[in-house]
């Protein structure tokens, strides 16, 4: 009996490589590999409270283009080889983007930002660029959007995240149960912190559900669940929710519902109106609860990039400013190095003081 793919009105197929194949062309290697479970590791200490580290998750909105992704990196591992007594550094890899309606959906689905659908040369790209940034030494974090191209890259991930649009989803629920990293779960885009809240039940117990092999065969996948799931909070429509009375009250639906009381909170998004600028004043703020003992707080994500703002997608890639987003406007890295810096010092003056006090 012939196999032949299902034709859809209106709908073009395209085969794609196994992940087998993909993973064999772009090795991960035993000392790579053992590296990024190093990282886990740590990223998971840091949320168990066995390590003493914030966790700060920095990058661009999403990657465009890997050669300024790059560059990024290797000034973040140089920062990162400074701060790492008090601060693990986390790369963003977004290689996809969420969309609210439509939109550019990523380096994975159109890396040469002409709407060409070149899926294969964005898995390619993708996986290329996040062995790149670990093997310039620094853990790699990313959403999980689509639960399929994932299975492509996940092994090279030290931090997940299930974002906004889709804590919801039972789909990513089940995948998060069997991701073999950390994954936060953000509140949704209208600021309700429940169904993040159901995602990290779910994620932490046995799912079976519906994926891939190395083969690309469909299969059943049983999942052991997720023993580090945690909230990210990233404000609401209505209001943001980095402030001390939201925390209290985040800290509160957590202990309600028996989930570890641990969060990270993004500078980003709802939290910052939208506006890159105001990043610099959640940032200062959330350092100020964690300085005067806020144990739960346990780090935060920023959204940076070589320069500052953003600049509209105009699908062609040689009229582009080199290092500005083409999704959300970041803040520029000199203004995230001494954010960075400050943090450091402020985090280590504490617990001087801790110390003197004991």
């Amino acid at each position: 009996m012939t196999s032949r793919l299902l034709h859809y009105p209106g709908t073009v197929s395209q085969p794609l490589p196994s992940v087998q194949q993909i993973k064999q062309e772009l090795l991960c290697d035993e000392t790579l590999s053992h590296t990024i479970q190093c990282f886990r590791e740590k990223v998971a200490n840091i949320l168990s409270n066995r390590l003493r580290r914030a966790l700060f998750i920095v990058g661009p909105c999403s990657i465009h283009d890997p050669a300024a992704a790059c560059e990024f990196a290797r000034n973040l591992k140089e920062l990162s080889d400074y701060v790492n007594d008090k601060i693990m550094l986390v790369m963003r890899v977004y290689c996809e983007k969420p969309r609210t309606s439509l939109g550019w959906k990523g380096l994975l689905y159109d890396p040469t930002l002409d709407q060409k659908s070149d899926v294969i040369n964005g898995i390619r790209l993708s996986r290329e660029l996040m062995l790149e940034i670990n093997r310039i030494g620094l853990p790699v974090g990313t959403e999980f959007v689509d639960p399929l191209t994932c299975f492509y890259y996940q092994d090279l991930v030290t931090w997940g995240s299930i974002g906004a649009r889709t804590s919801s989803s039972q789909v990513h629920r089940q995948l998060a149960s069997g991701l073999p990293m950390p994954v936060g779960f953000k509140n949704t885009t209208d600021g309700d912190l429940m169904n993040a809240v159901n995602g990290m039940i779910a994620a932490e117990h046995s799912q079976c559900h519906i994926g891939l092999n190395e083969d690309g065969g469909i299969c059943s996948l049983t999942t052991s669940g997720n023993s580090h799931a945690h909230l990210v909070l990233r404000g609401g429509e209505s209001k943001p929710n980095f402030d001390r009375p939201s925390v209290a009250y985040a800290l509160e639906l957590l202990a309600t519902h028996n989930l570890p009381l641990r969060l990270l909170i993004d500078c980003s998004h709802d939290n910052s109106g939208k506006d890159h600028n105001q990043q610099a004043k959640v940032f200062e703020e959330v350092i100020d609860q964690m300085e005067s003992g806020h144990d739960h707080i346990l780090g935060l994500l920023l959204e940076s990039h070589l320069e500052g703002g953003q600049q509209d997608y105009n699908q062609n890639f040689s009229c582009l400013k080199y290092g500005v987003s083409i999704t959300d406007a970041c803040l520029d890295w000199s203004t995230t190095k001494s954010l960075i810096l400050k943090a450091h010092a402020r985090l280590s003056s504490q617990e001087k003081q801790a110390c003197n006090t004991i």
